[in-house]
């Protein structure tokens, strides 16, 4: 373990940045957080969570797949894809850290998504341990430690030091390039304080959540439950809660006319919407009610009967903050798990 003094981060920084882009979380004239290119003069933000995931660097909200030119009846597919450039994402959270193992499953599982590996090839997490869990957060329901050990270098932030930890061999290069600007120490100030953190963590409201009642072969007992009704009434299929997950992997494909050719891109979409997948034939989900519930069974029951009992939801707590009419997965939770009164 390594360590540099708070004072140092901005020198920390700039030796990054040398040689690949470096996003940190950085507030906004609107006070909230969001993942910001460093540059001289930028702050790291001491916010929980960034309004937006992570999820942004390696499975963009929009993305050019390929392009096509036309000249007569001959068609030139041209593929629009760069080299990726090789760039740092500090200051994830833990919640977010696992995420990008739920994607990692869709996107790298045969065949693979070529656009997304190569971003992940190129890209270095460095995860910073919560120090103060939010009421809204209940990682630790799917088994996720807030208190650091996560991504490719675990940083741990006290009053006026930064602890560093590297996880992989993409960690341990970039700390030797940080070797001059950080030395070597114990664990003590680390150990005290993800006591500290797990301390908070017991006493949040939704310490006692529990996952016990969803995942694999839970299908033919919730799919038809009563309460789907109740949940999904007010539902007003904004796809808020999707767009700010950090494990939602929906998209639709699309071609754009430029007048010159055609541009073929994804971007993300939303299992919450009317017309998602809708095609010739028509919407195969044709209520909110079956929207609904289909996005709430797929993060509680079919992704983790399809990957040895995952859950594609990590307690983040971005759809509880953002929802509109306040409806998260934590009261689906509640309301088919049976625990109504927590």
């Amino acid at each position: 373990m390594r360590k540099c003094s708070l004072s140092a981060m901005n020198s920390v920084f700039a030796e990054i940045a040398k040689e690949a882009a470096l996003y940190l979380p950085v507030d906004g004239k609107d006070g909230r957080a969001a993942y910001t290119k460093w540059e001289e003069g930028k702050e790291w933000s001491s916010a929980l969570n960034t309004v937006k995931s992570p999820k942004d660097f390696f499975f963009p909200q929009t993305e050019d797949l390929m392009e096509f030119k036309t000249s007569g009846k001959n068609i030139e597919i041209v593929d629009v894809r760069g080299e990726s450039e090789d760039f740092v994402v500090f200051g994830v959270r833990a919640c977010d850290v696992k995420a990008f193992e739920v994607l990692d499953r869709v996107f790298l599982s045969a065949p693979v998504d070529s656009y997304y590996a190569s971003r992940r090839e190129h890209g270095v997490i460095v995860s910073v341990a919560c120090t103060r869990p939010s009421e809204t957060c209940f990682c630790q329901t799917f088994g996720i430690d807030p208190t650091g050990g996560a991504g490719d270098i675990s940083v741990w932030k006290t009053e006026n030091e930064v602890f560093w930890q590297s996880n992989t061999e993409k960690g341990e290069a970039l700390m030797q390039k940080l070797a001059s600007l950080t030395e070597e120490c114990g664990a003590e100030a680390v150990e005290e304080q993800k006591a500290q953190i797990s301390a908070i963590m017991k006493k949040l409201p939704l310490a006692s959540l529990k996952a016990d009642a969803f995942g694999g072969g839970k299908t033919a007992e919730l799919f038809n439950a009563p309460e789907w009704d109740e949940l999904s009434a007010t539902c007003l299929g904004c796809g808020t809660c999707t767009f700010v997950c950090p494990t939602c992997q929906c998209y639709d494909i699309k071609d754009f006319d430029t007048g010159n050719g055609v541009i073929r891109y994804r971007c993300w979409d939303s299992c919450m919407y009317s017309e998602f997948t809708k095609m010739a034939h028509g919407n195969n989900r044709l209520t909110q009610k079956e929207r609904f519930r289909q996005r709430f069974m797929h993060k509680l029951v079919y992704y983790p009967e399809n990957n040895e009992g995952l859950f594609s939801c990590v307690g983040c707590g971005r759809c509880i903050s953002r929802c509109p009419i306040s409806m998260n997965i934590v009261k689906v939770m509640k309301k088919l798990g049976g625990n109504t009164n927590e």
